[in-house]
């Protein structure tokens, strides 16, 4: 890297470096996410291979899922010594060769080995591709790549399972898996030499003891309060989409109507990252999650009295709100956390909000089965609303980081 005299960093080499950044972490993103999501894809097959009941094939889903939720902070704690291009590497790596020792298996022992070892992998995209981009970009542009970088997720999503179908139809299911393994072991390798180093770049300007004091403390406590929200928004948004079929059932739609409802949702989802990631930047935290918030608490209401086809015109714009807030909840941490942290940051805010969502749909499940769905949903909507106040004491702590950056 070369630099000028006052150590700053060259216009053209920065942009390249942001253009990489971007690459890497959206490409990891959606090839992490795909292969989490293909494990649906893959769960009727193994039933019929290996005469599985529903609790194991649960257990299946359980096992990758909760690995990568569990090592994201010891991921992030890696990365923080070995460094980020090495550990997402290895990581991409090991999620690849998952899907090969899948393809191997011969029982489930084997199955579940490769299964833990998927998640594994897994576990190191999230803290380690967004601090890549909180690196990249600072400010309004920071949230506005992260935004991207969610949006890539939920490609990958659609994508690699769908691959993964049309795989089916030329391939035995074992050929097909190690083929889309093999695709994370070749990754691993273009992230490693792709991913920037980022040396010198985006250093913080000096601060008074007393300053440093000021504003080491209001970061404190500015995480703590975004992680609150995190949580209370990802379990709302599982313990909705729990709720919604079961709504739309009462309303007469059929199984392919519920998909189609489901589909409309996730679809508005996607494009909310993006939407409220520019809003976010536009207009600032605080008042973009009171917006969505505000929109995912009355969508949630009004879904109940009406009929299904308006219920169903309405599901893109609640899916919007559902799933544009973590866009902007995710950009705010580079703010709240300083610089050689925020790879621990992300592994702590996601295995946080993705723990919260896995466990949602118990909770919420026992409620439902008490009162009803629809006295149930009322109260979702209700508990996305105490997001509001802690987002309003999250203020002054994004305030100061703005100002200071």
């Amino acid at each position: 890297m070369t630099a000028s005299a006052d150590g700053a960093v060259p216009a053209a080499h920065r942009k390249g470096e942001e253009r990489r950044a971007v690459g890497v972490a959206c490409g990891a993103h959606a090839l992490h996410d795909g292969y989490t999501d293909l494990v649906y894809v893959m769960l009727p097959i193994w039933q019929s291979e290996f005469g599985l009941g529903f609790a194991a094939l649960g257990l299946m889903k359980t096992v990758f899922s909760g690995t990568l939720a569990g090592f994201q902070i010891p991921a992030g704690l890696l990365a923080e010594r070995f460094g980020a291009p090495i550990v997402l590497a290895l990581g991409t790596a090991l999620a690849g060769l998952g899907y090969c020792l899948a393809g191997l298996s011969n029982g489930v022992p084997l199955l579940v080995a490769a299964l833990f070892v998927g998640g594994l992998g897994a576990s190191t995209q999230h803290p380690l591709a967004s601090s890549l981009i909180a690196h990249a970009f600072s400010g309004a542009r920071s949230r506005t790549a992260l935004g991207t970088y969610n949006f890539a997720g939920d490609i990958g999503k659609m994508t690699l399972p769908a691959a993964a179908s049309l795989l089916f139809v030329v391939l035995p299911w074992r050929e097909a898996v190690a083929l889309l393994g093999g695709i994370g072991v070749l990754a691993a390798i273009a992230i490693f030499m792709a991913m920037p180093r980022f040396r010198g770049v985006h250093a913080p300007p000096p601060k008074t003891e007393a300053a440093a004091r000021a504003s080491g403390a209001l970061r404190n406590c500015g995480f703590p309060l975004l992680l609150s929200v995190g949580v209370i928004d990802s379990a709302t948004r599982m313990a909705f989409l729990t709720f919604l079929p079961f709504v739309l059932t009462a309303k007469g739609a059929s199984l392919p109507t519920v998909g189609l409802a489901l589909t409309l949702v996730f679809a508005g989802g996607a494009a909310g990252k993006l939407v409220c990631a520019f809003l976010g930047a536009r207009i600032g935290t605080v008042a973009t999650v009171w917006l969505t918030e505000a929109v995912t608490a009355l969508g949630i209401v009004a879904l109940l009295p009406l009929p299904l086809e308006a219920a169903l015109v309405l599901l893109p714009v609640v899916g919007i709100a559902l799933n544009g807030t973590s866009s902007v909840l995710y950009g705010s941490v580079p703010d709240l956390v300083e610089p050689a942290r925020r790879p621990r940051a992300f592994g702590i805010f996601y295995t946080g909000t993705i723990g919260a969502g896995a466990v949602s749909p118990a909770i919420y499940g026992l409620l439902g089965d008490a009162v009803g769905v629809p006295s149930a949903l009322v109260v979702v909507a209700a508990v996305v609303l105490l997001t509001l106040p802690i987002t309003l004491a999250l203020r002054p702590a994004l305030a100061r980081s703005i100002n200071a950056s």
